[in-house]
C-alpha cells in the first residue's frame, strides 16, 4: 500500500502505474484536480486510519486540532502532510504520522523523508523514518 498525503500536483498517474497494490492520494493545498479526495478513512489491518493533508486543521501551528478531530472520529491513526516535517508519535492510543517530504523537506537536515509502516504477525504497528541520501 502506498499513501500520499498531498501536494502530488498531477504526478499521480506515474505513481499509480509504478506501485503494485493499493494507492491512496489525498489532495493537498496545492492540488486542485477533483480526482483527489480531501480526506479519507481507511482500514489498515485492525486499525482505522484517517488520511488528511492537515492544512484545514492548522497543523503548521500545532497538532491539537488534528488530534482532537481524529479522536472524535474514533481513529487509531491520523496521517497528515502539509508541514513537510516528519513526525512519528503516539499520544493516548492515537498514532500521529507525517512522512515529511521527498521533494521539499523542511526539517533541520533538509533530506527528503518517508515513513515505512509495517504490521507484524500480531498486527502490532511498527514505523521507520527513512531519508534519501
Amino acid at each position: 500500500m502506498l499513501i500520499h498525503l498531498g501536494d502530488v500536483y498531477e504526478d499521480d498517474d506515474f505513481i499509480r502505474e509504478n506501485v503494485q497494490g493499493e494507492v491512496y492520494i489525498i489532495a493537498g493545498n496545492n492540488d486542485f484536480h477533483p480526482r483527489f479526495k480531501k480526506e479519507e478513512i481507511i482500514e489498515i489491518g485492525p486499525y482505522r486510519a484517517w488520511l488528511t493533508h492537515g492544512h484545514q486543521y492548522g497543523v503548521s501551528y500545532g497538532l491539537e486540532r488534528l488530534e482532537e478531530e481524529a479522536r472524535t472520529l474514533g481513529m487509531d491513526i491520523v496521517m497528515f502532510g502539509h508541514t513537510h516535517v516528519p513526525v512519528i508519535r503516539q499520544e493516548n492510543e492515537l498514532y500521529v504520522i507525517n512522512p515529511g517530504s521527498l521533494a521539499f523537506p523542511r526539517q533541520e537536515n533538509l533530506k527528503g523523508s518517508f515513513i515505512i509502516m509495517e504490521l507484524d504477525a500480531e498486527e502490532k504497528l511498527h514505523f521507520s523514518l527513512d531519508y534519501l541520501d
